[in-house]
């Protein structure tokens, strides 16, 4: 259960695109990480944000579509749920999906505070997919967004393709590491069992420029 002795507002925001398969059974019990620490009963009962206005957790029947925009009230412990929901999600995504977590500090006052105190504020980024590739390609994504962002304050987006390919690199021998950390494991072949590995056997990255 939460803890309120520091209390956050947590709000969880981002869309996930699901297997054609999955059902809302099975989008449920990933889920149940959160709406069990909002201290609901079922998905249904903690699909509602704490502030009113918001969607909260709803699922698109039509598109496959998981969407989150939701506040509940917690602490830190939160954090715990949100990995054991990504962990879930894994398992039900058709693709990678970025998904934005931010903790509001509620007994901060600005105007009220210590010069030398801090607020609690924080923000991350959570990352669900089908496999790492899929993963790696969302984050490859949003690094190249926010550097041509940036960079085009600077020079003109034509001159950008050097830093883009300069990413792209990155990531693709972060990939192959990976891929050859899991080749490790793998039987040898011919040796009568299955390939081990689990998710390296993914594309790689897409180079969009």
């Amino acid at each position: 259960m939460a803890s309120y002795h520091t209390p956050f507002e947590i709000h969880v925001h981002g869309q996930v695109l699901l297997r054609l398969e999955v059902g809302f059974d099975q989008l449920q019990e990933a889920l149940k990480p959160l709406w069990k620490y909002a201290g609901a009963r079922s998905l249904a009962d903690g699909a509602h944000s704490h502030y009113e206005d918001e969607p909260g957790i709803r699922f698109d029947v039509q598109e496959h579509m998981l969407q989150l925009c939701w506040t509940v009230i917690g602490s830190d412990d939160f954090r715990q749920s949100l990995d054991e929901m990504c962990m879930n999600l894994n398992e039900l995504s058709q693709a990678g999906a970025a998904i934005e977590v931010t903790f509001y500090d509620t007994e901060f006052d600005e105007d009220e505070a210590d010069p030398s105190a801090q607020s609690r504020d924080d923000f991350m980024m959570l990352f669900v997919g089908p496999n790492p590739a899929a993963i790696m390609q969302v984050q490859r994504d949003l690094l190249v967004q926010d550097m041509i962002s940036l960079m085009e304050r600077h020079f003109d987006a034509s001159e950008l393709g050097g830093v883009v390919s300069e990413v792209d690199r990155l990531f693709s021998q972060r990939f192959d590491s990976l891929v050859n950390s899991l080749e490790l494991g793998k039987p040898p072949r011919g040796s009568g069992g299955g390939h081990g590995g689990g998710h390296g056997g993914g594309r790689k990255p897409r180079h969009l420029h």
